[in-house]
This record gives C-alpha cells, structure tokens and sequence, in this order.
C-alpha cells in the first residue's frame, strides 16, 4: 500500500472534470445558503423577541426590512429603489442627531 493519494481528477476527461466541479460549487453554494438562512432566522428571531428600546434600534429593524425588500424583485422598480435610498438616509442623518 502506498502512502500517497492519487488524484482521481486528473484521470479523467476534461468535461467529467467540469461537472465534477461544479457539482462541487454547487454543493458549496448550496451549504452556504443553508448557513445564510439559518443565520438570518436566529437574526429574525432577536429582532423580534422584544421591542426596540429607543429610536435608533427601531431604525436599525426597519433598515433590515427595508433591505429584505430592496434585494426582492418588487423593489426593482427605479421609485421604489430612490424611496428606500432615501429612507435609509432619512435614518442615518436621524440617528446622527
């Protein structure tokens, strides 16, 4: 037995090495979003156990939402995206008062 590892990749063709990689983006960006989403359910659920204790935290909620809705195909509309921009600016200038 030897105790060096083969590289089974370069065997092969290069189409089999393309689908082999990327079935392993694939994987990889199909693990990520799964850690994202899990991620962004415990970030949810922080956001909604109590509520904001001031001005600025209920801004920083709102910020969050706003972005949500700003990465969803409904806000691609150019009002909607100059809207949100400018609520966004709305809370930075606020919370810097």
């Amino acid at each position: 037995m030897t105790e060096k590892t083969i590289d089974l990749d370069q065997h092969r063709g290069m189409a089999a090495q393309k689908a082999t990689d990327l079935r392993r983006l694939l994987a990889d960006v199909e693990a990520n979003e799964k850690a994202l989403r899990l991620r962004q359910d415990e970030l949810e659920a922080q956001l909604v156990a109590s509520p904001a204790a001031n001005w600025p935290e209920a801004a920083e909620k709102a910020r969050y939402l706003l972005n949500l809705f700003a990465a969803s195909l409904a806000a691609h509309d150019p009002r909607r995206q100059k809207l949100i921009a400018a609520v966004l600016d709305d809370f930075e200038r606020l919370a810097r008062e």
